[in-house]
C-alpha cells in the first residue's frame, strides 16, 4: 500500500505542476459556469411558463375585442404592449415579437368579415415553436369565446357578453405540471454547474490523465518503475489513485465555486450527491487511464480525449435541460456515463426525487469503473 500511496503522490504532484491542467481545473469552470448559466436561463421559464414573454400587440382601433385577447395571451404567459403602429425605434430595431392584426378588429368581427392575424418572431427555433403553440392557444381560446358569446347574445356580440362569459366557472380544468417535488425544469445555474462539473471532469481526466502516461511512458520513466521493487499491480493502483484525486480535486472546486459564486442550491441530499460524483470520479479515473495505456503519441490522447469529452457531454444533458431536447436524444442519454450521471443529479438537486433514486446510477457507474479500469489494467504496458 505504502507503494501505490507513494506513486499516486508523486504522479498527483507532476499533474498539478503542469499550468494547463491548473487553468483547466481551476479556472475555467466558472468561466463555463456564467457563460453556458447565462445561456440556458430562459429554457426552465420557457418550458413551464413561469416567465412572461413581452410581445407587442400591434392593432390599429381594435375595440372591445382588445381585452379579451389580451386575457388569453396573459394566462398563457405573454406579456402584451398593445400599439397602434409598430415602428422602429431609434437604432432601427423591430421588437422581438409583433402580433398584427387587421384594423377595426371588433367591427370587422361584428360584421362577419376575416380578419388576418400575422406573427413575427427572431426567437431561435426551439423558442419559436413554443411561442407559435402558446399563441395559438391563446387565439383559438379567444375564437371560442367569441362564438359562444354571439350565440348567447342572440347573434349580437357585446363587450357585456364576453365579461359575463370570462365570469362563469368552466366545466372542464386541466393541470399540467412536470413531476416531481420541485416541479422545476432545471436551467441556468442549476442545470450549468452540475453539467459543466460532469463534462470538465471528464475532460481533464481524458486528456491531462491520459497525456501523461504516455509522456511518461516515451520518456522512459514506466521502464524504470518497472524495474522498480513493485508489482504490476500497485503501479497500475498508485496511477489510478493519482486520478481519482484530480478528479475530486476537479469536482470539490468546482462545487465550491459553484455554491459560493453562483449560489448554486443543491438540495436536502447532499450526502447522496457526494455519492454520486465520488462514482463518476471512479468512472472517470478509470476511463483516463485505459485512454493513456490505449493511446500512443500525446496527440492522439489529447485529441481523443476532447472528442469523447464533447460528444458525451452533449448527448449526455451536459451543455442544455435534456427535457427540451427530441424524444430520440432524451432516449439516446440512458445509453451515456455522463447521461447517467446528469439524469441522477438532476433527480437529487432539480427534482428531489429522494436519495433512493440515484442508487441505481451509482451501481451503474462503479460498474462501469471496474470494466473499464479492467481493460485499463490489461492494456496497461511500460513501453
Amino acid at each position: 500500500m505504502n507503494n501505490v500511496i507513494f506513486i499516486a503522490w508523486q504522479d498527483l504532484r507532476q499533474q498539478l505542476r503542469q499550468g494547463s491542467t491548473l487553468v483547466w481545473v481551476f479556472v475555467m469552470p466558472p468561466v463555463f459556469f456564467y457563460f453556458i448559466g447565462t445561456v440556458t436561463g430562459g429554457f426552465s421559464g420557457a418550458m413551464t411558463g413561469r416567465v412572461a414573454t413581452p410581445v407587442v400587440v400591434e392593432a390599429a382601433s381594435p375595440g372591445f375585442l382588445r381585452e379579451q385577447i389580451d386575457l388569453r395571451l396573459r394566462q398563457n404567459d405573454f406579456d402584451p404592449e398593445w400599439r397602434e403602429e409598430v415602428v422602429p425605434d431609434e437604432e432601427g430595431n423591430l421588437p422581438r415579437r409583433v402580433l398584427s392584426f387587421d384594423q377595426n378588429l371588433s367591427d370587422r368581427i361584428i360584421d362577419g368579415r376575416v380578419v388576418n392575424a400575422s406573427f413575427d418572431t427572431i426567437a431561435s427555433a426551439l423558442s419559436r415553436n413554443y411561442e407559435i403553440i402558446r399563441l395559438q392557444r391563446s387565439l383559438y381560446t379567444a375564437l371560442a369565446d367569441i362564438v359562444t358569446a354571439d350565440a348567447r347574445g342572440d347573434g349580437v356580440l357585446t363587450a357585456e357578453s364576453l365579461v359575463e362569459l370570462n365570469n362563469e366557472t368552466r366545466v372542464w380544468q386541466l393541470d399540467v405540471a412536470p413531476a416531481g417535488k420541485r416541479q422545476v425544469i432545471p436551467s441556468g445555474f442549476q442545470q450549468a454547474i452540475p453539467g459543466i462539473l460532469v463534462m470538465f471532469t471528464l475532460l481533464v481526466l481524458l486528456t491531462s490523465g491520459s497525456a501523461a502516461i504516455v509522456v511518461e511512458r516515451r520518456q522512459g520513466l514506466l521502464r524504470r518503475l518497472a524495474y522498480a521493487p513493485m508489482s504490476r499491480s500497485e503501479v497500475v493502483a498508485g496511477k489510478w489513485g493519482s486520478r481519482m484525486v484530480l478528479a475530486m480535486l476537479q469536482i470539490g472546486s468546482a462545487v465550491a465555486i459553484g455554491t459560493i459564486l453562483f449560489d448554486m442550491q443543491w438540495g436536502p441530499d447532499v450526502p447522496m450527491i457526494a455519492l454520486v460524483l465520488a462514482s463518476w470520479a471512479a468512472f472517470c479515473a478509470s476511463a483516463g487511464l485505459m485512454l493513456g495505456s490505449l493511446a500512443r503519441t500525446e496527440g492522439q490522447a489529447s485529441g481523443l480525449g476532447v472528442l469523447t469529452a464533447s460528444v458525451l457531454a452533449a448527448l449526455g444533458g451536459c451543455w442544455w435541460p435534456i427535457e427540451v431536447t427530441p424524444p430520440w436524444m432524451q432516449s439516446l442519454q440512458n445509453f451515456m456515463p455522463t447521461g447517467w450521471t446528469m439524469d441522477a443529479l438532476h433527480k437529487l438537486i432539480s427534482f428531489e426525487a429522494g436519495p433512493a433514486s440515484a442508487v441505481p446510477y451509482i451501481f451503474i457507474l462503479l460498474l462501469g469503473a471496474l470494466v473499464v479500469g479492467f481493460v485499463a489494467v490489461k492494456r496497461f504496458r511500460y513501453e
